[in-house]
C-alpha cells in the first residue's frame, strides 16, 4: 500500500518529466503509449503525462493472457510499453507472440516500473533485457516541459479494451471532452472534495478508473494505491490510512462483508463511501455494506460511456424505509449521470420509448458526449452501437414509474465475473480446441463469492465417450488454465448432448435454465 497525493506541484512535475521524456523521443500525438500495470503511482501519473505528450494511453488489463495482450498491443500500435516489473514476463511472452503475428514489427520502446515491495530480480531480469527504469526515464524528461493541451477537445485521451461478444477485444476510443466532462461529474454525483482520502480498490485499467484518476487531481483529492486488493488491506487502510472512499464491484464488496473477524476492524471509525458498479449487486450485499457502516452508491455504465453513467440517486422519503427495501431499491440502476445527455429505454424494433411501468422491457440506450467515439478500426461494430442516433448498451430494463431504470436480463451472452466481463463465444472458442470436445456451449452460473462463472456445457467425440469423466474434467479445466485467462476458466462442467432448434442452433435459454437448476457454485473452504 502507497500513499499518493494527487494536489501540488508534484505530480504536475512527474507528468510534465514524463510527458517530456516520451516528446523527446519522438512520441506525441497520433501515438498509443500502453501500460501492463497494477494500481501503481506509475500507472496515476500516467493518466496525465502520456496526454501532455499528445498520445493516447492505452491501461491494459493486467489479468488478461499473453495472447490477449498481443492482440491488444498490436491492434493500437503501441509504441511505447510501460510495464510493472511483476509483469514484465508476461509482457515479453506477448510481445513475442506478437512479433510472430506480424511481417513487419517493430519492437516498442521497453519502460519497466519498479516498486521496492517487489522481488528486485524481476527488476533486475527486465534492466538486463534492455528495458529502461521508469525513474531513469522520468530523468530524461524536462519538469518545466511548455505542454500545449489538445488543439481539440474531440482529440482520443485514451484507448482502452472491452470483450463484447465477438473473436476479438474491441477498442473503446474516448476523448479529452469526455473524460472531462466525466471526471467533473464523479464527484458531483458523490459529493466529494478535497477532504477526501481515495483507495484504489478499483483497477485504474478499468475505464482509467471510472475516470477518478482524472477525478481526484480536479478535486485535490489524496490516493491510496493497492497492488492487490484484499479485505484486510481495504480494513486496514480505512483504519490507519483515513481512507473515506472507494470504488469496487460486488464481488469485491463480497469479499469485505464475508471477511474474517481476523482481517476486519470494526466498528468503522467514519462513514466510508463506496461506489459500486461492473454487475447488479443483490439487495442482500447492498443491506450487509450498510449494517457495517458503508454508504453505498450504485451505478451503472460500460466501457463505452467512461464507466458508470447513471445512479441509484438516494431519494430522501428512503431514510425512513426498513433496510432491506432500501437495500431493495438501491440495487436498481437509477437516473443518468449529471454529464449523461439523454438516457431512455426504448423498444427495440420502434425505438419508442417504453412505458414507465416496472414491466415493459427494452433495450437501455444512451446519447450524449460521456459516450465513446467508437470502436477503433470496427466500422461494423461501430454502425451496430450507434444505430438510430443512440448508443446501444445490450442490456434490456424497464422503467419504473419514479423514472428508474432497472436492468431485468442481457440481450447479448456476456457473463460478469468479479466485475470482468467474459464472453462465452471466446471461451467456447478456445475450449473448441480441446481434442475431446465435440460441441460446447458456455452460459453464466450463478457463484457464490464471483457473481457469476462461466459453466461448460460439452458434448464428447464419441471416441471419448467411455473414458473416465473427472479426469476428463480435470484435463479440460487444465487446458483451460493454459489457454485463457484465469477468471475466464470455467467452474463447472457439465456432459451431455446440447438442446437445439430444428435449424441446429443450440438453445441458450434452456442451458442457462439448466445452470440455474443446479444452484450457485460454492467457493472452496479448503
Amino acid at each position: 500500500m502507497s500513499q499518493y497525493s494527487t494536489p501540488g506541484k508534484i505530480l504536475t512535475n512527474v507528468a510534465a518529466d514524463l510527458a517530456s521524456a516520451l516528446s523527446n523521443r519522438s512520441f506525441g500525438p497520433g501515438n498509443s503509449v500502453a501500460v501492463i500495470a497494477p494500481n501503481v503511482p506509475a500507472l496515476f501519473e500516467a493518466h496525465f503525462g502520456v496526454p501532455m505528450a499528445g498520445a493516447v494511453l492505452n491501461s491494459v488489463n493486467i489479468r488478461l493472457n499473453a495472447q490477449a495482450i498481443a492482440f491488444l498491443l498490436g491492434h493500437s500500435k503501441s509504441e511505447v510499453v510501460m510495464v510493472d516489473q511483476e509483469f514484465f514476463t508476461l509482457a515479453e511472452e506477448a510481445l513475442k507472440i506478437q512479433e510472430g503475428n506480424e511481417k513487419n514489427f517493430k519492437p516498442p520502446l521497453l519502460v519497466v516500473i519498479g516498486d521496492k515491495s517487489c522481488d528486485p530480480k524481476s527488476l533486475n531480469y527486465a534492466l538486463g533485457r534492455g528495458a529502461i527504469e521508469y525513474e531513469k526515464f522520468l530523468e530524461s524528461g524536462d519538469p518545466e516541459f511548455d505542454w500545449k493541451p489538445p488543439e481539440d477537445e474531440w482529440q482520443s485521451i485514451a484507448l482502452g479494451y472491452t470483450s463484447g461478444t465477438t473473436s476479438s477485444p474491441k477498442g473503446v476510443v474516448l476523448s479529452h471532452r469526455g473524460a472531462y466532462l466525466m471526471s467533473l461529474s464523479n464527484p458531483i454525483i458523490w459529493g466529494m472534495d478535497e477532504r477526501a482520502i481515495y483507495l484504489w480498490t478499483l483497477p485504474m485499467f478499468h475505464c482509467n478508473g471510472w475516470c477518478f484518476t482524472w477525478t481526484l487531481a480536479a478535486v485535490c483529492v489524496t490516493s491510496i494505491c493497492l497492488r492487490q486488493v484484499t479485505a484486510k488491506a481495504v480494513y486496514s487502510a480505512i483504519a490507519y490510512a483515513g481512507v473515506t472512499h472507494f470504488c469496487a464491484a460486488p464481488v469485491v464488496l463480497n469479499t469485505i462483508i464475508n471477511a474474517s473477524k481476523e482481517e476486519t476492524i470494526l466498528p468503522l471509525p467514519r462513514l466510508v463511501h463506496v461506489m459500486t458498479a461492473g454487475a447488479a449487486p443483490p439487495p442482500s450485499v447492498l443491506f450487509a455494506m450498510s449494517e457495517k457502516g458503508f454508504r453505498v452508491t450504485h451505478t451503472y455504465g460500460l466501457s463505452e460511456t467512461y464507466g458508470p453513467s447513471t445512479v441509484c440517486a438516494w431519494k430522501p422519503e428512503w431514510d425512513s424505509l426498513p433496510p432491506i427495501k432500501q437495500a431493495r431499491l438501491n440495487a436498481r440502476q437509477g437516473v443518468r449521470y449529471v454529464g449523461l445527455e439523454r438516457l431512455d429505454v426504448v423498444d427495440t424494433k420502434t425505438m419508442k420509448p417504453v412505458p414507465a411501468d416496472g414491466k415493459t422491457m427494452g433495450e437501455i440506450v444512451m446519447r450524449g458526449n460521456v459516450v465513446m467515439k467508437g470502436y477503433l478500426k470496427n466500422p461494423k461494430a461501430n454502425e451496430e452501437a450507434f444505430a438510430n442516433g443512440w448508443f446501444h448498451s445490450g442490456d434490456l430494463g424497464v422503467k419504473n414509474p419514479d423514472g428508474y431504470i432497472e436492468i431485468k436480463d442481457r440481450s447479448k451472452d456476456i457473463i460478469i465475473s468479479g466485475g470482468e466481463n467474459i464472453s462465452s463465444v471466446e471461451v467456447e472458442n478456445v475450449l473448441y480446441t480441446h481434442p475431446a470436445i465435440y460441441e460446447v456451449s458456455v452460459v453464466a452460473r450463478l457463484h457464490e463469492r464471483w457473481g457469476e462463472s462461466p459453466c461448460a456445457f460439452v458434448t464428447l467425440k464419441p471416441e471419448m465417450e467411455k473414458n473416465d469423466k473427472q479426469q476428463l474434467i480435470d484435463d479440460i479445466m487444465k487446458f483451460s488454465r493454459s489457454n485463457m485467462p484465469a477468471y475466464w476458466v470455467p467452474r463447472s462442467i457439465v456432459f451431455g448432448p446440447l438442446p437445439k432448434t430444428a435449424t441446429g442452433k443450440i438453445q441458450k435459454h434452456v442451458l442457462r435454465a439448466k445452470a440455474k437448476e443446479m444452484g450457485p457454485v460454492r467457493e472452496s473452504k479448503l
